[in-house]
């Protein structure tokens, strides 16, 4: 979701900053990159290694989320996103929300745009045991969406999801976001694309 439909990994990323300046602390661009596409149970003990020890990880993760509520009134839509919605409806072919995000953030942004009502399931944080890169997200979205994983095409812009989905058998796309496509990432993916418009042209073809 984030950073694949909605262009909020800007918006995290920036209140992750500011929000470690906030503390005290100097965090980087790259500190940030490393949390992309995992969930909060993973990044916590990340960060505790980055600000030590004697830092509150779930104070600042208070203070992280203050900052991006003050921003996310202003998040926009990635490229793409309805003009692929619309050509899903048109086939008829079912889709999920899979994201490390808990589903307050999933239902604030769907409600934002109007999209609430384009998806047939949502899979976020606590619905599955293990966050990606684990393949149990996407497992459970398949398992909803009663559809085969192999038969699924999973569309990720994180490295994480990218392993996440290749793990549950799943063809998948990266539409890259911060994080470039390593040569790594290019071989668990079946295409990567500039953007979703991309992705309804290959799908259209």
């Amino acid at each position: 979701m984030d950073g694949l439909l909605f262009d909020s990994e800007v918006l995290s990323r920036d209140a992750f900053l500011a929000a470690s300046s906030e503390i005290g602390h100097v965090a980087t661009h790259d500190d940030f990159l490393v949390m992309v596409g995992r969930p909060w149970t993973i990044n916590r003990v990340y960060l505790q290694d980055v600000f030590g020890q004697a830092q509150d990880i779930e104070a600042f993760g208070s203070v992280w989320r203050r900052h991006y509520v003050a921003l996310k009134a202003g998040l926009a839509l990635k490229a793409g996103v309805v003009e692929l919605l619309d050509h899903l409806d048109a086939l008829k072919i079912p889709r999920a929300i899979c994201t490390s995000s808990p589903h307050e953030d999933v239902t604030f942004n769907l409600a934002l745009h109007g999209l609430a009502s384009r998806f047939d399931a949502v899979i976020a944080s606590g619905d599955y045991a293990k966050g990606k890169p684990a393949p149990d997200p996407f497992l459970r979205a398949a398992e909803v969406l009663g559809v085969d994983p192999a038969a699924c095409l999973a569309l990720e812009d994180s490295h994480n999801g990218v392993r996440a989905a290749a793990a549950a058998g799943m063809r998948t796309v990266m539409i890259p976001d911060l994080l470039p496509a390593t040569d790594e990432i290019r071989a668990l993916c079946r295409m990567v694309a500039v953007d979703l418009h991309e992705v309804r042209a290959h799908l259209a073809a």
